[in-house]
């Protein structure tokens, strides 16, 4: 029997499991599609209920994740294959090219500064540029670049050559290929997270069409100090600050016509960030439309009602239904049935609209699933059908924990994780 153990994903829910399956003694290979580990919790300014920063929380783990003398990074990868079954699992890891030799790059950032093209850059959700040669962002495990070879001239067309010029590391490899590794694993991780709906398809909503409708996840790197505006809170027509801000909530879930599911954190995340944008900008007046108000968690309630109370959040219980730009080109007009039941519509205007879709699974899900020979359920999420061990896959030595399972916050994410790590020491021992 073999002790090594794959996690696939390296968010908070994947870095969580490696940590405890690496303490435990377990040779663990965190496996992680995009150059860095941290997932989208890298990507939030603050953490609901606490409003604690995410990256101090968050960051601590990455570099002990990295450290860990039993776990082996495997960025920028992704599984090629897996035979075979528990507790002997054959997997082939394929670690795609970064076109920098990693153990010579020291993530000085001088190949970045001279880089001359710009593409629009994924971790900020499309609001600002990065280049060709990147950094995903500030505080990356492993803080090694990464050349975009769709992107790149030199790889592209034989022209420019730049980054390889200024690199005093000699760390520029254009020539550098695909590699490998091979691996008999006793169990493997699936904890894949979420990615956002495309709301775009709700066309009532207007994102896409009307300038200051963005999605929440835009709003988290626009809070950012580290974001695209510095920290700023603007909205994108005329860059100034909104005084009139509103939120929509279940864009796409609880939704016959797209996503059944309550994507299960969207209200409380809605209430942090309503809260954050008042230490922004003193005077905004924030207003939340849902549907139902669940805040089920530990301290939810009572920070929905601080919300309301001390920062004078207005909710209303109403789908809007239809935005439309303002006359001016700036703003959103918004048009919702006021209650009551008597059908009263109402059309108000704000200065900026953020839209709170549904979280799905992530791309590749499926295809993860697929590879390791597990069914996925109705909605996309990996199926755990066993009531008694909610973490087991429908194969037996496939687990799963966080958003790849089922829609779940931060905590309850990191608390799976580790019921995954002891769930697999279980199996583990019972298979010797």
């Amino acid at each position: 029997m073999t002790s090594k153990v794959v996690v696939v994903g390296g968010g908070i829910a994947g870095i969580q499991a490696a940590l405890d399956l690496g303490d435990m003694g377990y040779e663990v290979h965190l496996v992680e599609r995009t150059p860095s580990i941290g997932g989208r919790m890298a990507q939030l300014d603050k953490t609901f209920p606490t409003n604690d920063c995410s990256l101090c929380i968050l960051s601590p783990k990455m570099i002990s994740c990295a450290g860990h003398e039993n776990i082996k990074l495997h960025t920028y990868s992704e599984i090629e294959s897996a035979d075979g079954g528990f507790p002997k699992t054959r997997v082939r890891i394929r670690e795609k090219a970064r076109y920098v030799i990693l153990s010579r790059c020291t993530g000085c950032g001088d190949c970045i500064a001279k880089c001359p093209v710009k593409v629009t850059f994924e971790f900020e959700e499309g609001l600002s540029k990065r280049k060709a040669v990147y950094l995903p962002f500030p505080q990356a495990v492993p803080r090694k670049v990464t050349i975009d070879a769709e992107h790149c001239r030199m790889i592209t067309e034989g022209k420019c050559g730049v980054c390889k010029k200024v690199c005093q590391a000699g760390a520029i490899d254009y020539e550098q290929k695909d590699s490998f590794v091979d691996l008999e694993a006793g169990a493997v991780v699936i904890a894949t997270g979420f990615d956002l709906a495309d709301a775009s398809a709700l066309r009532q909503y207007g994102l896409g069409t009307c300038k200051d409708v963005i999605t929440s996840l835009q709003l988290e790197r626009i809070l950012s100090a580290a974001g695209p505006t510095g920290g700023r809170l603007t909205r994108p027509s005329d860059d100034t600050e909104p005084k009139k801000l509103a939120f929509v909530q279940c864009v796409g879930s609880r939704d016959s016509r797209m996503f059944k599911y309550c994507s299960s954190v969207c209200c409380m995340y809605a209430t942090k960030e309503s809260i954050l944008v008042r230490e922004h900008v003193p005077d905004i007046e924030s207003t939340i439309f849902y549907m139902d108000m669940r805040a089920t968690g530990k301290g939810f309630q009572e920070f929905v009602l601080r919300a309301e109370r001390s920062y004078g959040v207005r909710y209303i219980r109403s789908r809007p239904a239809e935005v439309q730009p303002a006359s001016d080109g700036r703003g959103v007009l918004v048009t919702y049935d006021t209650g009551g039941g008597i059908g009263e519509q109402r059309t108000e205007k704000f200065d900026l609209l953020v839209l709170c879709p549904a979280l799905v699974p992530s791309k590749g899900t499926s295809e993860i699933a697929r590879i390791l020979g597990v069914e996925l359920d109705e909605n996309g999420f990996i199926m755990t059908p066993d009531t008694r061990n909610p973490i087991d896959s429908t194969k037996k030595g496939v687990l799963v924990c966080g958003f790849a399972g089922e829609p779940m916050d931060i905590p309850d994410s990191v608390a799976q994780a580790t019921g995954v790590a002891a769930r697999v020491a279980e199996l583990l021992q019972e298979a010797r």
